[in-house]
């Protein structure tokens, strides 16, 4: 049984239901939160974490049930109340105790539970019998299932794992304790695109329990092994289980990167090269957007920008998500520098054939984003991945680029005739108006590895023209 347990309510979880299903392990247990309440903790009475609850999130966005929870679960129509949970295994009670919190919530508040036989209302006795010393390092630490002076570990298992606010608040966790976050699954499971792009790189890992025994790392494939408190790499070759297995034939995930900077003012209103760009490639605006996943918040322009303002001078760190009829999901970062309010987005969408990837719109696109919303650059990658925007734990090919767009200010800088004049076969396409011209260059399909050689060649021919 998976150790999170999510309750899905018509009805929002108010304070008295929160503190009745919380009640499930008795008055004994003491209660602990996050600095900013994100996240509460059902601990026992010497601090150990048992149960983990996330701040409910009123779902506005259709399909995220589905998305995140597989085809078969259910959930109230939008807008529904998600509430979810998350059991330690350092005491045996606590899966227990997760399914009756978020059973006595769906018996309140009406709604299901998933998974649905997790949910029941019966009172769970918590042992302080676990399994070594309490692991947390203060009392606010997220339940991690082992915690090593270089480590946390984090046990999961569901169909695919997303970015949610408790897996944010335990990366910045582990960030500020110097440590190294990975996380562990079974083969089946797959990530969502913003916690792979969360997790970053080295040194924390998605660490897969090979059936066959020992482990590999589902990004690389490299064999792995639990040494001296941490998963340590067994040398370069990857694991069978990681090559074995192939991405379904002819799926296709294109990306879309682009930076564009804004002069800081009272009236700025952030997200409109974002909604300009999943118009154009998919013919309707975002569906939704977020902090983390599941996203919940309808589409708003003046949200997104009220809340990069709450958050600024630090960075803006959101998920934006689009219709199940048309796959496609995107990361957006919102920071303040020199040159002014930055968004750097990063838009992935999914096909299932690749005769739907729509080459014709790219240049389109960048003559759109150059002329109305302040386009600095602009890379557009291809590569055989899953249509439905997850990462599964095996090999998948390497994205391929298709174009680079290099906006107005930058070809001022480095001058528009050596901009222009690239070592490569394919000559640069103008973007714009004569006085303030951008480039577009175009650099394959998608099917050739070349590519990324003609990109590297473009890129050290640009720097050589960048003013020191």
């Amino acid at each position: 049984m998976t150790k999170d347990v999510i309750a899905l309510t018509p009805k929002m979880p108010d304070t008295g239901a929160l503190l009745a299903a919380l009640h499930a392990g008795g008055p004994e247990l003491g209660l602990t939160a996050t600095d900013d309440g994100a996240v509460l903790q059902l601990c026992t009475a010497d601090g150990r974490p048992l149960v983990s609850v996330e701040a409910p999130l009123l779902v506005h966005t259709p399909g995220e049930t589905e998305r995140l929870l597989g085809p078969r679960a259910e959930a109230p129509a939008p807008p529904y109340w998600w509430t979810e949970t998350r059991a330690s295994t350092a005491v045996p009670a606590a899966e227990s105790l997760a399914g009756s919190v978020c059973g006595r919530l769906t018996m309140l508040l009406g709604g299901t539970t998933w998974p649905p036989e997790a949910g029941h209302t019966a009172r769970v006795t918590a042992s302080d019998e676990a399994a070594g010393p309490p692991s947390s390092p203060g009392p606010l630490q997220p339940v991690v299932d082992v915690l090593t002076d270089s480590t946390a570990v984090v046990l999961a298992d569901r169909p695919v794992v997303p970015l949610t606010a408790w897996l944010s608040d335990l990366l910045r966790a582990t960030t500020r304790s110097d440590r190294a976050f990975h996380l562990v699954t079974p083969p089946h499971v797959r990530l969502t695109l913003p916690l792979r792009t969360a997790l970053g790189g080295t040194p924390n890992r998605w660490v897969v329990q090979d059936p066959a025994g020992g482990y590999h790392d589902g990004l690389s494939g490299v064999r792995l092994a639990w040494r001296d408190g941490t998963f340590a790499p067994l040398g370069t070759e990857a694991a069978p289980a990681f090559t074995s297995r192939v991405t379904p034939a002819g799926h296709r995930q294109l990306t879309v990167s682009f930076r564009t900077v804004h002069a800081p003012h009272a009236d700025l209103e952030l997200g409109g090269a974002l909604e300009a760009a999943w118009r154009h490639l998919t013919g309707a605006p975002p569906a939704g957007w977020g902090t983390a996943e599941p996203v919940n918040l309808p589409w708003s322009r003046r949200q997104l920008t009220e809340a990069a303002r709450d958050r600024a001078p630090a960075p803006a760190h959101l998920v934006v998500i689009g219709t199940p009829e048309r796959p496609a999901i995107a990361t957006h970062r919102v920071t303040r520098t020199t040159a002014g309010v930055a968004e750097d987005t990063t838009l992935t969408l999914g096909y299932t054939a690749p005769d739907e990837v729509p080459f014709d719109a790219l240049e389109a696109l960048a003559e759109k984003l150059v002329a109305g919303h302040g386009l600095t650059t602009m890379l557009t990658t291809l590569r055989r991945a899953r249509a439905d925007l997850t990462l599964p734990p095996h090999l998948e090919p390497p994205p391929l680029p298709v174009g680079f767009t290099l906006g107005p200010r930058d070809v001022r800088a480095i001058g528009l005739t050596h901009a222009r004049r690239p070592p490569l076969a394919v000559r640069p396409r103008r973007l714009g108006p004569a006085t303030a011209p951008a480039l577009h260059y175009p650099l394959g399909d998608g099917t050739d590895a070349a590519a990324w050689t003609a990109l590297q060649v473009l890129s050290d021919h640009l720097k050589a023209g960048s003013p020191a």
